[in-house]
């Protein structure tokens, strides 16, 4: 069922001065479904327009449309039909049922309600029958309209895109995963110069947890009542890097079923899903691109790919512990958060969940 109106859609974002905040309004400037017409953020930038509050850490120029927008508190009065939600996850998860039981529907990049049972950990490419769950948790929450709908960590996300043709054509038993994460992924100022320059840190706070957890949900199968967690096995260890954007996961796997190098390049190369079918606006036309260069994928020249919502797959070879090795890169802001929240509405709005 798809929406037949040509009426865009009242967008709200929550959280809307951080770094992920200004990527949902840099990426929504135009959209053909999209608009933003509410703000909010943390009391200090209550009652401020956004453009007096928000210091604007994107390349270009703050959006006209949004200048004059007065930030308002992240609670269900925001003058919208839906909210993106980026807030901390020390508020959200309080902050994004308030607004689900007040019938918004809630798209969110936080992370307190992506291990919920009857709550959709979405990668649309991945587990669009995840959706199903939608129901399910109204009837168990009481909500009459409002539902909320997360994406993955921005690690998960290029790791899991990677592992699912492979799940699918051949299986996957094991996976061992080790990622070297651009320091925007840890916000704005986030990491201390003095820490990150000259150095690699080999630990980022509950990043191993997600990946392992959040990997095997969205890989898992749905029954209509909860997901039934993917049969595999995941370990993860995460090292923050000095480069800006742009998460890099070297990946090894163990396949459940036999195949050729060029199977499993093939399996990788030609994966399309339910967006590119749908023609989704926000979808890349090659949702993981593989590059076949000795040096490829580079955070550099490659993060940009599919205007940043492609995952890009390269050193594809046999190992010799497991079965196979590749390293995949993705842009953890754009499809690695703002970027997979505004696939998702626009998934949601092709399934007629969102009006």
């Amino acid at each position: 069922m798809t929406d037949s109106t040509n009426r865009k859609l009242r967008v709200g974002i929550l959280g809307a001065t951080g770094v992920v905040g200004q990527r949902f309004i840099q990426l929504l400037e135009g959209h053909p479904r999209f608009e933003v017409t509410a703000l909010a953020a943390s009391g200090r930038s209550q009652g401020k327009t956004y453009a007096e509050d928000c210091s604007w850490r994107l390349p270009g120029e703050m959006p006209e449309r949004v200048k004059m927008i007065v930030v308002e508190s992240p609670a269900p009065r925001l003058d919208c039909d839906f909210v993106f939600s980026s807030l901390p996850g020390e508020i959200a998860g309080e902050a994004e049922e308030s607004f689900a039981r007040a019938g918004f529907p809630v798209i969110t990049n936080s992370s307190p309600h992506r291990m919920d049972p009857d709550v959709p950990l979405l990668i649309p490419e991945v587990n669009p029958e995840h959706l199903d769950l939608i129901p399910t948790q109204r009837a168990a929450r009481g909500y009459e309209r409002g539902y909320i709908v997360t994406n993955p960590n921005c690690s998960t996300i290029v790791i899991a895109m990677a592992l699912a043709p492979l799940q699918r054509s051949f299986g996957v038993e094991s996976c061992i995963a080790t990622t070297m994460q651009a320091i925007s992924g840890a916000g704005y100022p986030g990491v201390a110069s003095l820490d990150i320059t000259d150095n690699v840190l080999p630990f980022i706070g509950g990043e191993e947890e997600k990946i392992e957890s959040e990997t095997v949900k969205i890989l898992g199968r749905c029954d209509g009542k909860t997901i039934v967690d993917a049969e595999m096995k995941i370990s993860a260890q995460c090292n923050r890097v000095n480069v800006i954007d742009g998460h890099l996961a070297a990946v090894r796997v163990k396949l459940s079923q036999s195949a050729s190098l060029d199977q499993v390049r093939e399996a990788l190369a030609a994966f399309t899903s339910v967006p590119q079918e749908l023609k989704l606006y926000s979808a890349p036309a090659k949702p993981i691109i593989v590059r076949d260069e000795v040096d490829r994928p580079q955070p550099r020249l490659d993060r940009d790919a599919g205007l940043g919502m492609s995952v890009t797959v390269g050193r594809i070879a046999r190992d010799n512990v497991l079965d196979y090795r590749f390293v995949a890169l993705g842009h953890n802001t754009i499809r690695g958060a703002a970027g997979a929240a505004i696939l998702n509405a626009e998934l949601l709005i092709a399934m007629g969940e969102l009006r």
